[in-house]
């Protein structure tokens, strides 16, 4: 898994980024499949989820997930709030989890999508799926903004700049080629920089530049750039396989005994 032990240290929030290996999946699971959409076997996916949580020293029993529909709906998890009333929202449609409770890991599943993590100095996190609608629809940024508000931030650009924001391995600027009017949308919402010459999408420097706009600074924006098309036996990736294939991960949770 790729993580950052450094930020753990400093506010007590560990993320990951999974990869293929690890797991009891297998076909074209195998083997760390972590998404019970994809007609795999619910029992194994679910030791999945147990063995990246358990590497991680997450709780293993609440774990926040997300029917995932390629929006820019956001929930939000206080610490006051009813984790089952708000997983019970997240399964109706949305695609990012807002964190501001201890001990309660948020899980989104990837297949050539861009996985956002975003983490507040005040431990605070987000968990976001940004695929080429929601990267383009300003997903990062409004995830930016609920952070903000869940930690009772008036000024969210002032709270942006403080943040770290991770995105994990996707589908690359190198295989992600779009149709005249995908490129024509990137264009518009972030301009040239995300979108190359020969038709082919950015959806880091998309995802970027939306953060950046709502306040966040470049310096603390990471990328994994690893392109799961093109590194299908390391990640799952939804082109490479042609549809057929499990899911990676992206979790975040912070401790506090």
């Amino acid at each position: 898994m790729l993580t950052d032990e450094a930020l753990s240290q400093a506010v007590g929030v560990r993320i990951a980024f999974t990869g293929r290996d690890g797991g009891v999946s297998g076909g074209a699971f195998s083997s760390l499949n972590l998404g019970l959409h994809v007609s795999d076997d619910a029992d194994a996916v679910l030791e999945n989820r147990r063995r990246v949580l358990e590497a991680l020293e997450a709780p293993t029993v609440a774990c926040l997930t997300c029917n995932q529909v390629h929006g820019t709906h956001v929930v939000v998890l206080n610490d006051a709030d009813d984790l089952t009333a708000v997983q019970r929202e997240a399964q109706e449609g949305c695609d990012g989890a807002v964190v501001a409770a201890a001990n309660t890991p948020a899980l989104l599943c990837f297949a050539d999508c861009a996985p956002v993590i975003v983490v507040s100095p005040t431990g605070t996190f987000s968990v976001v799926h940004a695929g080429w609608r929601g990267a383009v629809a300003g997903i990062a940024s409004k995830a930016l903004r609920a952070m903000a508000q869940a930690d009772g931030w008036a000024d969210a650009a002032a709270y942006a700049r403080g943040c770290n924001l991770y995105i994990g391995p996707h589908i690359g600027v190198e295989c992600f080629e779009c149709g005249p009017d995908v490129q024509q949308r990137f264009l518009d919402a972030f301009g040239p920089a995300c979108v190359r010459a020969d038709g082919h999408v950015s959806l880091m420097e998309a995802i970027a530049a939306d953060a950046c706009a709502a306040g966040a600074s470049r310096e603390r924006v990471a990328c994994a750039n690893v392109c799961t098309r093109c590194n299908d036996q390391a990640y799952f990736s939804y082109r490479a396989s042609g549809g057929v294939c499990g899911r990676h991960g992206a979790v975040a949770f912070r401790r506090e005994d």
